[in-house]
């Protein structure tokens, strides 16, 4: 058995899979791979991705949900520029790699961007705090969770103005107010479904009011609504697999229950860095990641030997980003607490060897 932890495309229910495969070679006839998206059974399957959002995430009424193509790296362009109003400004929160890409993707469609708070001057290892957010911009953008750095919001970012969040690798993993929000984005490939969608949850106010001058049609969410997400052949397999995984989740508790399980699992493994005297965490222990935990060797000089013994015991995608080194622990809400425990067991039987 494999305990794959990797940071995305990344881990789903099993069930998902086995369903999902089986689509592949018949969906009511065809293969879902090549069943038309004008079909009724395929427009009836985007319906439900749409609406079971909605229900895993109570979204209330005057939002739309779309199904759209281009990952959030898109989605950077995507949010300045329907977000993009008379002042042509945004306040923007750097907290890593995605969130600098988002703020080099709004300057590049012509937003003057305010970075108001910034953790860049410790590598991005904790969550920026006592900030003051501007109010003479058109929106504030954040990035809920940096699945490089491994940290993570607890809050929701406190502003009267409009409100836009990258929520790709943390999305579904808890409940969420997204009353609170204007704009909502989110790759799929960690807690929703495998890569080539992406998810936008869109107050219905936003559309069609940006002020740019340069609005390609894919780019604007307006057009995507009219369309119900098929302005253009949508990512009919990503959106299937969306679709069961929401069932599941849905099952299974729901946002809730994912939310319980998740915290259980972060607790596991921050209990074992923590008291283990062979690692050392690299976040800020406030700010934290549930999704993605980063941590430490004390002694490079052990790696070779904790390599091989995490790696016979089936664990994979734990090496980490080599913007912090290290390790780096994916835990989206398909992970089980058992593949958790397997690598604690690991950490803690290596500290037992090597102490």
């Amino acid at each position: 058995m494999k305990h794959n932890f990797g940071a995305g495309p990344c881990i789903l229910p099993q069930d998902v899979f086995k369903a999902s495969a089986e689509a592949v070679l018949d969906f009511n006839g065809l293969s879902i791979l090549e069943v038309s998206h004008r079909s009724a059974d395929f427009v009836a399957v985007m319906d439900e991705a749409r609406d079971l959002v909605k229900k895993a995430l109570n979204v209330p009424d005057g939002y739309t949900v779309l199904y759209l193509q281009g990952g959030a790296t898109l989605g950077f362009s995507i949010a300045a520029l329907n977000m993009m109003r008379d002042t042509k400004k945004a306040g923007y929160i750097n907290t890593g790699t995605w969130a600098k890409g988002a703020i080099g993707e709004a300057k590049a469609v012509g937003i003057d961007v305010n970075v108001f708070a910034s953790s860049e001057d410790k590598n991005f290892n904790y969550i920026p705090k006592g900030y003051t957010v501007p109010n003479d911009v058109d929106f504030i953008h954040y990035t809920s969770n940096n699945t490089i750095f491994g940290t993570q919001f607890k809050d929701i970012v406190d502003t009267k103005l409009p409100l836009v969040c990258d929520m790709s690798s943390d999305i579904f993993s808890k409940p969420t107010d997204v009353s609170k929000f204007d704009l909502i984005y989110a790759g799929a490939q960690k807690n929703l479904g495998p890569a080539g969608a992406t998810l936008y949850i869109v107050k219905d106010d936003v559309l069609g009011k940006s002020s740019s001058g340069f609005m390609p049609k894919y780019l604007d969410l307006k057009a995507h609504a009219e369309k119900d997400s098929m302005l253009n052949t949508p990512p009919v397999f990503p959106v299937y697999v969306a679709m069961l995984n929401l069932r599941d989740l849905i099952a299974n508790g729901g946002v809730e229950a994912a939310g319980v399980r998740n915290k259980a699992k972060a607790d596991l493994i921050y209990n074992e860095i923590d008291s283990n005297p062979l690692f050392t965490g690299t976040v800020a222990t406030e700010d934290r990641s549930e999704m993605n935990v980063t941590f430490l060797l004390n002694n490079e000089d052990l790696k070779a030997d904790f390599d091989k013994m995490w790696n016979d015991a089936g664990i994979v995608g734990i090496k980490g980003h080599r913007s912090v080194g290290g390790y780096r622990a994916s835990m989206y809400n398909a992970l089980p607490i058992e593949s958790v425990k397997v690598l604690t067991d690991v950490m803690n039987e290596f500290a037992r060897i090597k102490g």
